[in-house]
């Protein structure tokens, strides 16, 4: 997990606890999920309960391209970029950039805490079709880019 320089440091040595103790235990402490929470505040429940309902997937193009695309919590599909902290969520809008509020939105939290638990899902898709998963933000709800 290569999070030099996006995270905060707290943060990211957090992340590489959680990775650690799941690689030993395959689950997580009472006191990293103390953790998950002081660090990240109400963020860190809805992104567990992310990757517990396994939400996130890893898409990944021929060329080595990738984004990870998260199905929230009210069944809508959002994109993230985590080497540059970005989701295509209103929340990472607003109390991320605008407010300042959370160092991140609970999309980008659930994409670390399943990079660090290694339980995402992983979809091959050619350049285009990644393209176009890009540019589906702007396309109507719930349609698939093909």
């Amino acid at each position: 997990m290569s999070t030099s320089g996006t995270l905060p440091v707290v943060a990211e040595e957090l992340l590489k606890k959680v990775k650690q103790v799941y690689q030993e235990l395959s689950q997580l402490t009472d006191d990293l999920l103390l953790a998950l929470k002081f660090v990240f505040g109400p963020a860190a429940l809805h992104a567990l309960e992310l990757v517990d309902c396994r939400s996130v997937t890893l898409i990944q193009s021929p060329s080595g391209r990738s984004l990870y695309q998260v199905e929230g919590s009210s069944g809508q599909i959002y994109y993230c970029l985590s080497f540059c902290l970005y989701c295509s969520c209103p929340a990472f809008m607003y109390s991320v950039l605008r407010r300042n509020d959370n160092i991140m939105c609970k999309h980008i939290l659930a994409v670390y805490l399943c990079q660090a638990m290694g339980v995402s899902h992983q979809l091959k898709v050619s350049d285009k079709q990644l393209t176009n998963f890009l540019l589906a933000k702007d396309k109507e709800p719930g349609a698939s880019p093909h």
